[in-house]
């Protein structure tokens, strides 16, 4: 990757930057010299990381548009992460939950994009990287919310690609497998109380069971991929999906 030097004076807005993969990406950009602004639900917790790296933590609820009222427009590399999960069967899926989900997952990430993109076409230079999943490009039973979520983040992606690229803006998603986060941890144990069965079951023969490589991903491994998009030999990676997700989608 690029030396610190090649970010310098660039900043970056990294949501649901607080833990896992937003912090690893937080840690990653700020290595790199790049000023990053961490919003987070958990304001302590945002705070916190913003002092480890030296960054601006921003507390605030992303279902909520006042919330991104108070965020900078200022900003050239753009982190769409903030994500929840809700496990039920869509006949006892609660509404509200799911309308939850979307307006976090997808009318916050379409709001910050619409906020950020004047600032990146007047510098002619912008990175918008939104952490869709492997579950935006397949689906899973009892997942109505999230899934549909980020099938739509894919085709919000891929417009800011279109209409970004005369002006030097990219928009890509990164799709992880599972990740080593809290969001999978609480899903291993719904899962294991659903099925009656162990965390270690549920790990091996459910979440990694259509994966090739049998072992959870690290946010690192995805902040390291969010990273190389932000570089100069990226400049014409726009409008794609990068899985990152140990082969679950080639099976």
């Amino acid at each position: 990757m690029d030396s610190g030097a090649t970010h310098s004076g660039r900043v970056a807005l990294v949501t649901g930057g607080a833990n896992g993969i937003g912090l690893a990406c937080a840690r990653a950009l700020a290595g790199a010299g790049v000023e990053v602004h961490i919003v987070d639900l958990a304001g302590a917790a945002a705070d916190d990381a913003a002092r480890e790296i030296g960054g601006v933590a921003h507390q605030g609820d992303l279902s909520d548009p006042a919330t991104i009222d108070r965020l900078p427009e200022a900003v050239d590399i753009l982190v769409n992460n903030a994500g929840l999960q809700h496990l039920a069967p869509i006949h006892e899926f609660p509404p509200a939950k799911f309308a939850t989900l979307q307006q976090v997952m997808v009318t916050a990430p379409f709001l910050l994009i619409r906020r950020c993109l004047p600032h990146m076409y007047a510098r002619g230079w912008g990175r918008i990287v939104n952490i869709s999943s492997a579950h935006g490009l397949r689906a899973s039973a009892f997942k109505a919310g999230y899934v549909t979520a980020k099938h739509a983040l894919e085709g919000l992606s891929k417009v800011a690609a279109l209409e970004g690229a005369a002006h030097g803006v990219t928009s890509n998603c990164v799709n992880p497998g599972y990740v080593r986060t809290r969001l999978v941890t609480d899903q291993i144990a719904a899962q294991a109380e659903a099925h009656g069965i162990s965390a270690d079951d549920v790990v091996e023969r459910i979440l990694l069971d259509r994966s090739a490589v049998k072992r959870l991903i690290e946010p690192e491994d995805v902040a390291d991929v969010v990273l190389w998009l932000c570089g100069p030999h990226a400049t014409h990676v726009t409008g794609i999906s990068i899985p990152v997700d140990g082969g679950w989608t080639a099976s």
